[in-house]
């Protein structure tokens, strides 16, 4: 790891752009795979793979995970955090479209730097800051007063799933800063999130009654493959590569781009119905997470 941090250069702003990509299409390729596969047991599967592929990874890199340094405690507290974020993301995704969620569950990062300032000593919001949380939180409102004034109501409930989902992801960050885990490895804290997700999600799916997998088709197959292998795997590492090497406020601007390429992904891919409102409330919530992430 380098102890000097560069400038974004040319290799840097690619792999950011793919990386938003592809988070911003895995609620999209969540939704195809819902015939086939059962939510919560897609989630399970998802992480799975991931810790394979994760250990392998460690084993080839020799990066021990395995050693006590004392963040048990916390990591199976965030690995908890992250079980239940995508229980409420994929159960979610039943009772709401793909461009939706991904609005919703990227309200994240500024619920994370709430929660930082609030719990993590230096930690402290800047006007502009402030300025970026009030915007976002009026993109909620909006996206919420779209859902309100659908004749159905029907996209209420994965809209409010969509929401718990962001406040687990921010609570996981902020335990993660404020923990034994802020001096363990990138890989060691992914670990612990994946490998609980793993074993909590399947148990959770059968405990609710999920059908699991109904059929192993193409398309399904595939989904999974890119959530576990693609997302889950390769791109969190692709992350945290960047962290090592760059100035990780300068990269966080840039997750803005997430919600707004699912949006785009939802109504090409899937033909979700996409409202002026719904729109402006996008663009508000990415606007915001770009200024609470922007350092001077």
């Amino acid at each position: 790891m380098t102890s000097t941090r560069l400038p974004l250069d040319a290799r840097a702003y690619a792999t950011l752009l793919v990386c938003t990509m592809l988070w911003g299409l895995q609620q999209v390729a969540i939704k195809l795979a819902l015939p086939a596969v059962s939510p919560l047991t897609q989630a399970g599967i998802r992480s799975t793979l991931a810790v394979v592929l994760l250990l392998g990874w460690a084993r080839w890199r020799d990066i021990r995970l395995l050693d006590r340094d004392g963040t048990l405690a916390a990591g199976i507290a965030a690995g908890a955090l992250f079980a239940g974020e995508f229980c409420f993301i994929y159960s979610g995704l039943a009772h709401t479209s793909a461009s939706r969620m991904v609005v919703f569950v990227y309200l994240a990062p500024v619920l994370t730097a709430l929660g930082l300032a609030l719990f993590v000593p230096g930690e402290r919001l800047t006007a502009l800051q402030w300025a970026g949380v009030l915007l976002a939180f009026g993109g909620l409102v909006t996206a919420f007063a779209d859902g309100l004034a659908a004749p159905d109501r029907s996209t209420l409930l994965g809209d409010t799933f969509g929401v718990v989902a962001a406040a687990l992801w921010a609570a996981t960050t902020v335990l993660i800063r404020g923990s034994s885990l802020a001096r363990a490895s990138a890989e060691k804290t992914l670990l612990y999130q994946l490998a609980v997700s793993a074993l909590a999600l399947p148990v959770v799916a059968w405990a609710v009654g999920e059908p699991g997998v109904v059929r192993l088709d193409a398309l399904a197959l595939g989904s999974l493959l890119f959530q576990g292998v693609v997302v889950a795997f390769a791109s969190y590492l692709a992350w945290f590569w960047l962290l090592t090497r760059y100035y990780a406020g300068r990269l966080a601007v840039f997750s803005f781009l997430a919600p707004l390429f699912g949006v785009v992904f939802g109504v090409v891919l899937l033909g979700e119905r996409l409202s002026p409102t719904f729109a402006v409330a996008a663009l508000m919530v990415g606007a915001g997470i770009g200024l609470v992430n922007f350092r001077r």
